[in-house]
């Protein structure tokens, strides 16, 4: 398998997002422009880690257009649809831990920009090594079968599937299309999956999804060790503590480490190592997705493995 691994990154609500903060040294307004959203996200990082990545999306309107010329000066393909998307977040950093936000939300798709974004992102997948599944947050819906007939189609192909979705989006799909499917333990309880975010109740939840098909669930759990369920059992990894900046873009960093290590070939125990530093490393800078690939591969190295049974 590739040490460079092609990833695509199927990026439903990519946003283009500002964010407003103080110079402590010369104690004025600055201004950061960065392409923004889940998919831009995880992309951003898998880039970090060296793969390959093409993201496809609905970049319509002048922000839309911004956010995909951002994206490329990050050196990622973008494939864009350019009916519908085009959202943006304004983020006020200026007065403490607790930001102002302002929100455009994104032009709903319409069905021919649904069957334009299908088409691209199909493509696209079946040309790279491992496909991620991001979903939505500002309002952008999808029909719910949507990701469900995408994943049928690139997991048909070959192509691993690793999806980083909650709520319908996640429940609607095929768990036997999934190669690896993460969500927090704050998602699983929200969404009625796991009656409490103990680990027996975690394991528990995750186990049924792969009693139905799939392949690995990974739950992430803020600081607490991430769980991995395969229908070997249960494993708790850990890392080493770090001292947290901006907890904001972990688990998206997360999932980017966990489809890199999947597009190399790499044992899920270990594809999902690769994810959990990913993720912890990122909480140590500003800078949502972004990271070292030689300092997160050596990092992995001390996350610890323990077999849950």
């Amino acid at each position: 398998m590739p040490s460079t691994p092609r990833v695509c990154v199927i990026a439903p609500e990519p946003l283009l997002t500002i964010e407003i903060e103080t110079d402590p040294v010369r104690d004025a307004p600055e201004v950061h422009v960065h392409p923004g959203g889940q998919g831009l996200w995880v992309a951003t990082m898998a880039r970090s880690l060296g793969a390959e990545v093409v993201v496809c999306g609905a970049f319509g309107g002048e922000t839309g257009e911004i956010a995909a010329h951002l994206a490329r000066t990050r050196e990622l393909e973008v494939r864009p649809t350019r009916r519908g998307g085009g959202g943006a977040l304004v983020r006020d950093r200026r007065h403490g831990d607790d930001p102002h936000h302002v929100v455009m939300p994104s032009v709903p798709l319409d069905r021919h920009a649904l069957d334009d974004l299908y088409g691209t992102s199909l493509v696209a997948a079946l040309e790279a090594d491992v496909c991620v599944l991001t979903g939505t947050q500002h309002g952008v819906e999808l029909p719910q079968d949507y990701l469900t007939r995408l994943a049928r189609d690139v997991a048909a192909s070959g192509t691993p599937v690793v999806a980083d979705l909650s709520g319908g989006l996640a429940a609607a799909i095929d768990r036997a299309t999934l190669s690896v499917l993460k969500m927090s333990h704050e998602e699983m309880v929200d969404d009625d999956l796991a009656d409490a975010d103990s680990v027996p109740a975690l394991r528990a939840a995750a186990g049924r999804w792969v009693a139905d098909g799939l392949d690995a669930f990974v739950v992430s759990r803020a600081d607490e060790p991430t769980l991995l369920v395969t229908a070997d059992g249960t494993a708790a990894l850990t890392t080493p503590p770090v001292s947290t900046v901006d907890h904001r873009g972990a688990g998206d960093s997360m999932t980017a480490g966990v489809a890199v290590g999947v597009g190399r070939g790499l044992p899920v125990v270990d594809a999902v190592r690769l994810g959990a530093a990913a993720g912890a490393l990122n909480v140590a800078r500003h800078g949502l997705g972004t990271g070292s690939r030689a300092e997160i591969e050596s990092f992995a190295e001390r996350v610890t493995v323990d077999d849950l049974g």
